[in-house]
Parts: structure tokens; sequence; C-alpha cells
């Protein structure tokens, strides 16, 4: 998954730039994602797989389309953006995945 969770994001960057938005700050639980969910294995583990294969699912055509409408001089902006905050919603519920402290899987 930790392979995944970079591609997601470094796709999302790109989603971002074109979108117009700020570089984002990831904070230890977006980068440490994949060991977290390591360790918390069970439900929540296979729960993150999927939701990041989703999530992967999602941004990857969504990127080659925004892609080649900036190719074709089209504004890919509001596209861009749209898909950003799609990326933001789904990454926020796979966050909520992890336990919060002192509960068991």
């Amino acid at each position: 998954m930790t392979l995944k969770w970079t591609a997601v994001h470094q796709a999302a960057g790109a989603i971002g730039e074109l979108a117009g938005v700020a570089p984002e700050y990831r904070s230890p639980e977006i980068r440490n994602f994949p060991a977290i969910m390591h360790d918390t294995g069970g439900w929540r583990l296979r729960m993150a797989e999927q939701g990041v294969d989703d999530l992967a699912a999602i941004l990857e055509p969504g990127l080659a389309a925004l892609l080649a409408l900036q190719g074709s001089g089209a504004p890919a902006g509001a596209a861009a953006l749209a898909l950003w905050q799609e990326f933001h919603r789904s990454r926020a519920g796979l966050l909520a995945l992890i336990p919060p402290l002192g509960i068991e899987r």
C-alpha cells in the first residue's frame, strides 16, 4: 500500500498544480498512513487497502483526462479543482480509519 499511497499523492500533487492550488503540507498521519494501517491490521487495514485502490482508480484516469484537456488548449483549472476536492474528501475518509489512541482494533 505504501507505493500506491505515494503514487496517489504524486498524482494529487499534479492535479493540484493544474488546479492552481499551493502544494500541501503532509502531516505525519498522512505520511505514515500505510504504516499505521499495517500496524492496526484487521478490518481497518482491509478497508484502507481497498480505499487506496479506489482512490488510485479515480485519480489515474482523471489526471490523464486533465492532461489531455490542458494539451488541447482548453482550460483545465475548474475540472482539476473538482478532482482535487474529491481527492481530499476521499483521503479524509481513509484517514478516519486510523483508530483513536487507546482504542483496540
